[in-house]
């Protein structure tokens, strides 16, 4: 189905994921950290990025902006998938550019309705 790029610095997460991704079809890109996933983004040009925002060095917030802004990838939705549940959290990282915002832990069925929305939106 679609290929979905997933920023996220932790190994259990980023596998959680993929398994969800993949059993529903769609091929999973990964990268550890915001730097890779724009690099990937612009690279690999993914149908979608699930971001993840506390990482080291350049949060998801940052990454999610330089994605929604660039030229060669401003088309890409970003739903930013994440621990950090306050209401500020969510408006910040619209503002940045997401196409929508997940609160981990990620509910299969919430995901996969997201990713199909974001897509054909």
């Amino acid at each position: 189905m679609a290929r979905i790029l997933i920023v996220d610095d932790s190994p259990t997460e980023m596998h959680v994921l993929k398994t969800m991704l993949e059993k529903n079809g769609h091929e999973a890109l990964t990268a550890p950290n915001g730097e890779e996933g724009i690099e990937k983004a612009s690279a690999e040009k993914p149908d979608l990025v699930l971001m993840d925002v506390v990482m080291p060095g350049m949060n998801g917030f940052q990454a999610t902006r330089k994605i929604t802004k660039g030229k060669d990838t401003a088309g890409i939705p970003v739903i930013i998938c994440t621990t950090k549940d306050q209401e500020t959290d969510r408006v910040w990282g619209m503002r940045q550019g997401a196409s929508d915002y997940l609160t981990k832990p990620v509910e299969e069925n919430d995901l996969i309705n997201k990713i199909n929305s974001a897509l054909s939106a």
